[in-house]
């Protein structure tokens, strides 16, 4: 049976740098036989997290429980779940992931048990079951961007492993945006066929 591979692009801007090395992880992953499948979230309505955290009340291991909003986010949850692996890929602005990757991040609180009285949430699935690759992307050069913006891929790291993935490749490309229709070039394209290669072996 193949794999299926989950791509979440948190990115305001369809074809440029974050939504092209997505789909050429994709790529890779599927040329190793994945299914797979591209959410964008600038297409879903997803509502903010309002902190009531009737999510994390409930003691239960092993799986999510339900957020009290009705909107896309459950069907979004629900495909990550059966899938094998799962793709994270955001845009730095500001210092951090976008804004509308944010609000998903801060929807994945039904995957963690943080009842009132106990200081810090822990995981619901303690068991990694899924891989993953995080991707993000600004306009400061690699070598400065992976040191000044580690916060943008710890955010990412900490959301694959709410999901219950372990990161198996990161990847940052930076000096994006020297021209207005900037494309992925063929190395970094290449790198992010790699590391699809690497979500299905």
């Amino acid at each position: 049976m193949s794999k299926k591979i989950i791509a979440i692009v948190g990115s305001y801007r369809k074809g440029r740098i974050i939504n092209s090395a997505v789909s050429a992880v994709l790529q890779g992953a599927q040329a190793k036989g994945a299914e797979i499948e591209k959410i964008y979230l600038i297409d879903k309505h997803i509502e903010f997290c309002n902190n009531c955290r009737k999510c994390t009340q409930k003691n239960v291991d092993g799986a999510r429980t339900k957020c009290v909003h009705n909107d896309d986010m459950e069907h979004i949850l629900d495909e990550i779940d059966i899938a094998d692996g799962v793709v994270l890929g955001a845009p730095i602005n500001f210092f951090t992931v976008t804004a509308i990757m944010k609000r998903f991040i801060e929807r994945l609180l039904p995957y963690c048990y943080w009842p009132w009285g106990k200081l810090i949430p822990r995981h619901r699935i303690k068991q990694v079951n899924k891989e993953a690759v995080i991707v993000t992307s600004s306009g400061c050069p690699a070598w400065l961007g992976r040191i000044i913006f580690r916060g943008a891929q710890s955010i990412l790291k900490e959301a694959a492993r709410c999901l219950g993935a372990k990161v198996v490749k990161s990847l940052y490309f930076g000096a994006v945006c020297q021209k207005e229709d900037q494309k992925l070039n063929e190395k970094d394209a290449l790198a992010a066929i790699k590391a699809g290669d690497k979500l299905v072996c």
